[in-house]
């Protein structure tokens, strides 16, 4: 039988997945951008996940460097293998999100996905120390996750996609945290050692977007200045924001 404490790490982490629609809010709100726009949001995209990528970087560091490393790696090279992929694989089937732009979408999604599974296990392993603890991260995951969606629909909206798919598009990239929350709760002693590859994992992955997807796009469409401006002010600010939680 299924005790009440699975069922509440369970909720807690689908709640820290739905946040992450909310990202979506500010588009209900404005619709058109001019052409110029996509470059200025391709460059807060760039900041934000470029920040949030320190911020794994500087928690696995705490607690295991070495497997940081090889997590690195691994999400350059699973990054790097899925973009040849797609851009080889003349039969892939993304038809639902071509719209805006299918590949770049695909890929952010599927970074972002790669990001929360190692927010869904740090859900479960502080569960796993105490509902106190889990509770506290809950809402730091919770919050945090909604400048990732935000950073989701700065590529997906101004490309076409509606701003309610583009907040679906960032739940659906934050559903593995309830799906990795549960076994990481319960395997706690097993899942703790290897959450710095999973860090490493996610960060290499979002590292790699910035640098070859979402930084030459905006250099397409506003100045070399402008985009070290913003992409600057963007990390600097998804870095204060983590400090403050």
């Amino acid at each position: 039988m299924i005790s009440g404490n699975v069922w509440t790490v369970f909720f807690a982490a689908l709640l820290t997945a739905l946040a992450t629609g909310l990202g979506a809010i500010p588009f209900f709100l404005v619709r058109e951008f001019p052409r110029r726009w996509l470059g200025v949001f391709n460059a807060i995209a760039g900041g934000l996940m470029l920040g949030a990528s320190l911020g794994l970087i500087n928690e696995g560091t705490a607690i295991d460097f070495p497997l940081l490393l090889l997590g690195l790696i691994a999400g350059v090279v699973l990054i790097s293998v899925l973009n040849w992929r797609l851009e080889h694989d003349e039969n892939h089937h993304i038809s639902t999100i071509r719209e805006s732009g299918a590949k770049k979408a695909f890929l952010i999604i599927g970074v972002m996905t790669l990001h929360s599974f190692a927010e869904g296990i740090g859900v479960g392993v502080a569960y796993g120390g105490s509902d106190t603890l889990g509770a506290f991260i809950t809402a730091a995951i919770a919050i945090h996750n909604i400048p990732e969606g935000l950073a989701i629909s700065l590529v997906l909206v101004p490309r076409g996609t509606s701003p309610g798919k583009a907040g679906l598009w960032s739940i659906f990239s934050s559903l593995p945290q309830p799906l990795m929350a549960v076994p990481a709760y319960l395997l706690v002693t097993q899942f703790q050692p290897f959450l710095p590859f999973g860090l490493g994992l996610a960060a290499g992955a979002m590292l790699w977007m910035v640098v070859a997807e979402l930084i030459p796009d905006a250099l397409q469409e506003i100045s070399s200045e402008m985009v070290g401006l913003v992409l600057t002010l963007a990390v600097v600010a998804m870095l204060g924001f983590q400090a403050l939680l």
